[in-house]
């Protein structure tokens, strides 16, 4: 499994790499957060993530908790299928977080 990374690609637009996993995220992986503070809207995309598991789903969702209490418009792109299978079976895929077009 590869190590997760978060690299900004543009000024909030973000490529998420590696793997979505239990074994990948950690404290450092928490602390990435603060790049929500501050921005008016960010994109995450994830069409390079290689794995992921019910820990990226959490890690999803707390990106969306954390950009909702600091009013940051926020929004995914390539979602991978297994992540978006996760999101169905717990039902969060009826949030706009996981339209269509973030698919």
């Amino acid at each position: 499994m590869s190590r997760l990374l978060l690299i900004e690609q543009a000024p909030g637009y973000y490529h998420v790499t590696g793997s979505l996993t239990f074994a990948n995220i950690d404290r450092r992986t928490l602390k990435s957060l603060k790049f929500l503070k501050g921005a008016g809207s960010i994109c995450i995309d994830l069409a390079k993530v290689e794995a992921t598991d019910s820990a990226g789903l959490a890690l999803m969702i707390e990106w969306i908790k954390l950009s909702r209490s600091n009013n940051i418009r926020l929004a995914f792109k390539n979602i991978p299928e297994q992540l978006y299978t996760l999101a169905k079976l717990s039902g969060f895929d009826k949030n706009e977080y996981f339209s269509s077009d973030a698919r």
